[in-house]
Parts: structure tokens; C-alpha cells; sequence
């Protein structure tokens, strides 16, 4: 008797102490992911939400066009928008490790060439173009250090500063939404810092209208579509 109360006291610490077991490896798959320091203690790992670039941006528009004098359309138009590099500023939020939210701030100054049958009119004028553009963007963890990533979004694109030229006047370019594209890669140096290289495609066909002096009202669409493309720092907060 008393040998089978022994077994049953055995059976029972046993029982007791797997329950603990499998419940503490529960609890524990629920707490953050530990890493442990070199004085042995366990840390928890950084997760730094905010990312700020600062980079060279080149703005590289395209400029087909589809203009109408007097109600007329003119064949065989175009338009040379000048390129432009600037600095610019980006801020990302991270929702996850691999989910974002980028904002780019930026603006640039172009001329605005007469090309193809109008290209004898000469400069039709100067602009200011800011085109804040929020992206939404999946980031990849191809190694520790290097993180491409894609994105789309979209851009609502201010026109200001106009100044007409030459023989053109009353130059007005009109504010557009657009969409936006995007993708780049950030090597991070380490947990902060790193280089960034990043492209966008800006989907844009404002309305366009001038006045040449002495022969009518110009108005149409200006197909502007740039190219973004940045290079630039990393600094991950």
C-alpha cells in the first residue's frame, strides 16, 4: 500500500510540473522578442517606427502635349519641361516591420519649352511645381542590412509662381491629382543610419492656358509624368 502511494505522489509532481512547463512556453511566445546583452541580461529587440531621408532628388519630366489655338487643334505640338535637382525630405511610418507610410516634400522650378510645330515660339514660361505624394509601401528583409521595397500611392501635385515669357502671357498651369509608383532599397550601416536609393513614376496631365500676344488663347494638357529618382541618407528613429 504504501509503495503505491509513493507511485501516485511521483505521478503526481510529474503531472504537475509539465503543466507548468507548456504553460509558460504559452505565456512566453507572447512576450516581445528578447536578445541578450553582453552582461547576460535579456533585452528587448528595438523596434524604431519613424525613418527621415534626406536626399538629391532629380525631377525628370516627360512633356507630350495636346494644345488647341483658338478652339483649333495644333498638330504635331510638344512641350520641353526642363529637368531639375533639387533636395528633398521623406518621412516613413511603420505600421509593422514591414508595412509603410511615406511622405515626400519637395519643390522644384521648370521651364516650359515650345518643341515640335511650336518650337519657333520660343520659352512659354517658368513654374514652380511642389508635389507632395504619400505612398503606401511593403519593405522587404532581403539580408540584415539591405531592405528594397515597393510602393504606390498618390500625388496631388501644386503648380505655382507662373511667369510667362516671350511672346506668351497669362501662363496658368492648374493643380492635379495624380498616382504614384514607387520603389528602392536602404543599406543600413546599422540600426540607424543607412543609404537610401529610391525612384518614383508621378502620373501627371495638367491643364495648361496662355495667351500669345497678337494671335489667340492656347489651352490644353501638358503630360508631364516624372520621373523622381533620389539618393540620399537614412536615419531610423
Amino acid at each position: 500500500m504504501g509503495f503505491e502511494i509513493m507511485w501516485f505522489r511521483i505521478a503526481a509532481l510529474c503531472s504537475v510540473a509539465l503543466s507548468l512547463g507548456v504553460t509558460s512556453k504559452v505565456f512566453a511566445a507572447d512576450l516581445p522578442t528578447q536578445q541578450t546583452s553582453f552582461a547576460g541580461d535579456a533585452q528587448p529587440i528595438a523596434f524604431n517606427p519613424w525613418m527621415l531621408r534626406v536626399r538629391a532628388l532629380g525631377v525628370l519630366p516627360d512633356g507630350d502635349s495636346s494644345l488647341k489655338l483658338n478652339g483649333t487643334r495644333l498638330g504635331g505640338d510638344k512641350t520641353d519641361i526642363t529637368n531639375t535637382v533639387v533636395p528633398e525630405l521623406d518621412i516613413t511610418y511603420f505600421f509593422t516591420r514591414h508595412i509603410a507610410a511615406e511622405l515626400i516634400l519637395g519643390a522644384t522650378r521648370h521651364k516650359v519649352e515650345g518643341a515640335g510645330s511650336i518650337k519657333s515660339l520660343g520659352d512659354v514660361g517658368d513654374v514652380w511645381l511642389l508635389p507632395p505624394t504619400v505612398t503606401l509601401q511593403y519593405h522587404f528583409d532581403l539580408t540584415p542590412k539591405i531592405k528594397p521595397y515597393v510602393g504606390a500611392g498618390v500625388n496631388y501635385t501644386f503648380f505655382f509662381g507662373e511667369e510667362s515669357k516671350g511672346i506668351f502671357s497669362n501662363f496658368d498651369v492648374h493643380n492635379q491629382v495624380g498616382g504614384a509608383l514607387q520603389a528602392g532599397v536602404d543599406y543600413m550601416i546599422n540600426d540607424h543610419w543607412g543609404l537610401n536609393v529610391d525612384v518614383k513614376k508621378i502620373f501627371l496631365n495638367p491643364r495648361v492656358t496662355a495667351d500669345i500676344d497678337g494671335v489667340g488663347h492656347v489651352s490644353g494638357h501638358v503630360k508631364i509624368d516624372p520621373w523622381l529618382v533620389g539618393a540620399g541618407v537614412t536615419y531610423k528613429f
